[in-house]
């Protein structure tokens, strides 16, 4: 028998709430965000218009959280990420998200337009964009001074500068995308900035190919 006191209401809380989020993910992506009402969302999951403002007052609100899934998604894939053999892992591991990023045009339109909202100080946005900013820079500084303690990576760089800098080239490509409507080759300008930037942070100084497995690790 199913669970009705407060635990199983929770879960099922939980459960409903995700769903929804499923929905307006994809009712943005197929639709857009602007033509997408939450009564449409609320029809799709089965409820009412009031019974999906309970978890989500405004529009708004649920966009917020399907941003944030879009940024709990980047760092499970971080989190997953093979360990760096030769000093390349942190560019694989950025370019592997920019690949990921192209198989999700809807998200991407989104995350331009939450962006431009994220610079008003008075929006939801605004918290949700500086927690993400500081946490993705604090953990590709860290990837690559694990880079430069294990001797493949130049200790002369400033890797807080150069990971604002990978971070800032990724959220401009992702913005001239959506101005091109979508014919930007996103994921090769940003492979290709990758791998220009190998040859200036690489002990060994090569320009390395990020299409190319890197090597197995020493014996």
């Amino acid at each position: 028998m199913a669970a009705t006191g407060p635990r199983g209401k929770y879960a099922t809380g939980i459960e409903r709430r995700e769903r929804i989020i499923d929905r307006a993910t994809e009712r943005f992506m197929e639709t857009g965000y602007a033509t997408t009402s939450l009564a449409d969302i609320a029809k799709d999951v089965g409820i009412t218009t009031p019974g999906l403002m309970h978890h989500f007052p405004t529009k708004q609100h649920l966009l917020l959280a399907v941003a944030e899934r879009r940024f709990d998604e980047s760092a499970r894939v971080a989190f997953e990420s093979p360990t760096d053999t030769d000093g390349t892992g942190t560019l694989r591991l950025m370019y592997r998200l920019r690949q990921l990023f192209t198989t999700q045009p809807g998200l991407m339109e989104l995350f331009v337009h939450m962006g431009g909202e994220a610079a008003d100080r008075t929006s939801a946005a605004h918290e949700l964009f500086v927690a993400r900013y500081d946490r993705v820079i604090a953990d590709l500084t860290q990837r690559f001074q694990e880079g430069v303690d294990a001797g493949t990576l130049r200790p002369d760089r400033d890797y807080e500068a150069i990971a604002r800098e990978c971070i800032a080239v990724s959220d401009g490509l992702q913005l001239q995308w959506v101005l091109s409507g979508g014919t930007l080759d996103f994921a090769g300008l940003a492979r290709a900035h990758l791998e220009r930037l190998s040859a200036e942070i690489l002990v060994s100084g090569e320009h390395v190919d990020l299409t190319v497995d890197p090597p197995p690790p020493a014996s």
